[in-house]
């Protein structure tokens, strides 16, 4: 990318004439997937398409802890966060100013609630404890807080209750007369505690057979509604304590929970159901340390950089106040942490990517805000708006109830591929907005862009300065709503490249695979690829199939066109100590071409491999670029032998010849005695690298290599010798192309 950039600038700078490319083009943003590629600000990115003014998600406060795992709220717009790493309950006023309530030595706060009277109920992991912190009391440690649920305590009551520990607190609620009920997991329970009494005393309300209960939600009938983690169970428990199975979802845990005001119920559920996402308990006298990462590594969905349940995504469900579910919305990219119905919509609090989105009846949905975290965690009211909890780091949000006055949007960086003129920008869009624009000749727009330029949308030339990459910002006012923002752009022509030539003498290149017969098949490969080279990213750098044939000549190449123009190519070739150039082939498609070798007279070559844009542009604008190959041979005549003799004397045949090719070095040579095998023959010497080798051997009669005798052959009366001392002897010479020339004598 930079040499195509500097490549750019660099012929600009030497031929300001430069043509332009093929056509103008169009970038255009129109989709979700597209708009979320961008960085809004206050803009809300609707899946159906458009951009408009969005609220604003406002930093109140930013904790010394990694984790916020859940947010309550007071009447009066206080917030009260639980955080992890450190374990505390914080009191955030409106204006974002914090007081520290409660420390634990425990690892983390999971849970918190405000109670009918203004205390503050907070639920510690692993050791499965409540506390309870009245009005008014700050800075206090688990010594001095009241506790009203101890989960060891409970194990060994002598009622129903289970005898074994629960080590999760995942959520806590209130009914309408002030009872507070606790969702235990590690086994999965629901305990009820009258907050009212002198000495609050807890007592088993329900117990599951699933792994943990996630999440509580009460009905305004007083029915609880509960979600499960084992087997994405949804119960609805009466004031009789007895749980009906109303939703059993598809995935296996419950991790939100929600309900309009008409009664419509929302289910969040993540993670397949044969996998087990629950982390390992830690055991007794484990390390702070150990155990922080054994239980905030996911499991039951706690967020974590590392959270593996994001590939499952999350879906949503719906079931009607009759009961029946259906699926109202699901990702893929995100897993929901808290639901929030609102009149305007289904609010999801997600990670690992901060977003909050807003779901329709219909499905629709809108990326309504990005928190610059990794998860948004839990909800809480708020003056004017809504608290949001998040994670990775710990901070607090507010969630403004209205559209904020003005929404930005700043869209993704076009990298035109080369050196661009900007033109005109084509919006679809409705109500007020202003539309600007930048651009660049790096691919970070911090980096000495030009300033923000406004852009008269839909109207001649937007004025952009040319350069290889751009962005467009639209400033959206509420009731505006951008549909699709389009940029009409030029690239500049760059002439075409030829990369790389590869010249195979005796050789041709076929299309098709090798059939019986036909001669032995071959790959022809440029040098990129033999040198293991990847500066060639074309198709025409994968082997050629070729077959052997020593009357042909296979030449290919590689080229490219920064502006992806389609190209042509000329085909010249110059013989040793010639000045011109002469054409072999002319506008050819394919990056290949195969000729009969006998056109050109034996001797050496180089070709030249034009490439023209031609096709892409007018007569007269094309651009061209060319490459000379390395020298090739061409040699198409065999050897000539001369001198061949030879003589039988004391029963050992002694021959000589000479043997000459004027272009290209003596590759071999055989002999056969009386049509025998053929064998190896030596040169005088023993090296065969010259254009005249001289041949002289000496050789046993007994030790020739005779031609077999067939088995149907007579030997005798038959076939009669007349001269028995009269023997033939062939010689057959080979060039390095493959060319041979015979000879034979009579020796006696």
């Amino acid at each position: 990318m930079p040499r195509a950039v500097t490549a750019s600038l660099l012929a600009l700078a030497l031929y300001p004439h430069l043509l332009p490319a093929q056509g103008t083009r169009l970038w255009v943003q129109s989709r979700f997937e597209e708009f979320e590629k961008g960085q809004p600000e206050s803009t809300a990115i609707a899946s159906r398409g458009y951009l408009e003014a969005g609220p604003t998600l406002q930093s109140v406060f930013l904790t010394p802890s990694t984790y916020i795992w859940a947010v309550a709220s007071d009447s009066q717009g206080n917030a009260y966060v639980a955080t992890g790493s450190p374990a505390t309950v914080l009191k955030v006023s409106p204006a974002g100013v914090s007081t520290k309530l409660f420390t634990t030595k425990d690892l983390t706060v999971q849970s918190i609630r405000v109670g009918p009277d203004g205390s503050v109920y907070a639920a510690t992991v692993p050791s499965g404890k409540v506390y309870r912190i009245r009005p008014g009391q700050s800075a206090l440690d688990e010594s001095n807080a009241t506790l009203v649920f101890d989960a060891a305590t409970v194990a060994h009551n002598p009622a129903p209750a289970k005898t074994e520990q629960a080590h999760y607190i995942w959520d806590l609620a209130f009914d309408a007369q002030g009872a507070l009920y606790i969702a235990t997991g590690g086994p999965a329970a629901i305990y009820r505690v009258d907050t009212s009494a002198a000495t609050p005393h807890p007592e088993l309300f329900f117990e599951s057979d699933e792994q943990h209960i996630r999440c509580l939600l009460f009905e305004p009938n007083g029915n609880l509604i509960a979600g499960s983690d084992g087997g994405g169970l949804v119960y609805r428990i009466g004031k009789d304590r007895k749980g009906l199975v109303i939703y059993d979802a598809p995935k296996r845990e419950i991790t939100a929970l929600a309900q309009s005001a008409d009664g419509r119920l929302y289910v969040a559920a993540v993670g397949e159901k044969t996998k087990s996402n629950l982390p390992p308990l830690p055991v007794q006298g484990i390390s702070v340390t150990t155990a922080t990462i054994t239980i905030v590594t996911p499991g039951s969905v706690q967020a974590s950089s590392s959270n593996g349940l994001i590939p499952d995504g999350t879906e949503v469900d719906e079931l009607s106040p009759q009961g029946a579910p259906r699926k109202l919305w699901a990702t893929r990219d995100d897993v929901v942490y808290a639901l929030r119905a609102t009149p305007q919509g289904l609010l999801a609090a997600t990670g690992n990517r901060g977003r909050i989105y807003r779901v329709a009846e219909d499905g629709s949905f809108v990326d309504l805000a990005h928190a610059a975290t990794g998860q948004a965690t839990a909800f809480a009211e708020a003056p004017d708006g809504l608290y949001v909890a998040t994670s990775n780091t710990g901070r607090l949000y507010k969630l403004a109830a209205q559209p904020a006055a003005h929404g930005a949007y700043q869209s993704d960086v076009l990298d035109s591929g080369i050196f661009s003129q900007f033109g005109r920008v084509e919006v679809n869009a409705d109500g007020p907005f202003e539309l600007l624009a930048r651009s660049g000749n790096v691919e970070n727009p911090e980096r000495n862009w030009s300033e923000w330029k406004k852009v008269t949308p839909n109207s001649g030339s937007a004025g952009i300065p040319s350069a290889r990459f751009v962005q467009w910002k639209v400033v959206l006012e509420p009731g505006a709503r951008v549909a699709s923002v389009g940029v009409n752009y030029l690239p500049v022509n760059i002439a075409p490249v030829v990369d790389e030539i590869a010249v195979e003498p005796g050789a041709r290149a076929t299309q098709t695979g090798q059939q019986p017969g036909q001669p032995q098949q071959i790959t022809i490969s440029l040098p990129s690829a033999q040198n293991a080279l990847t500066y060639v990213q074309d198709a025409s750098s994968s082997p050629l199939s070729a077959v052997k044939d020593r009357t042909a000549v296979t030449a290919r190449w590689a080229a490219h066109d920064d502006n992806g123009d389609e190209m042509i190519f000329d085909l010249y070739v110059r013989g040793d100590g010639e000045k011109n150039w002469r054409l072999l082939r002319a506008r050819v498609t394919e990056r290949f071409y195969s000729f009969d070798s006998i056109r050109l007279p034996d001797g050496g070559y180089r070709m030249r491999v034009v490439a023209s844009d031609a096709p892409a542009h007018p007569l007269g604008d094309a651009l061209s670029g060319a490459r000379e190959s390395d020298r090739f041979i061409i040699d198409t005549t065999p050897p000539v032998l001369t001198g061949l003799e030879g003589r039988i004397q004391g029963g050992v045949l002694h021959a000589s010849l000479v043997a000459t090719d004027a272009t290209s070095p003596i590759a071999r040579a055989e002999y056969s005695f009386d049509a025998g095998r053929w064998q190896y023959l030596e040169p005088v010497g023993k090296l065969s690298d010259s254009l005249t080798e001289h041949y002289d051997f000496t050789v046993p009669i007994a030790a020739l290599p005779l031609r077999p005798q067939a088995d149907d052959e007579a030997v005798s009366a038959q076939a009669p010798v007349t001269d028995p001392g009269e023997h033939i002897l062939t010689v057959r010479v080979y060039d390095r192309y493959d060319n041979v020339s015979a000879a034979k004598t009579v020796v006696r």
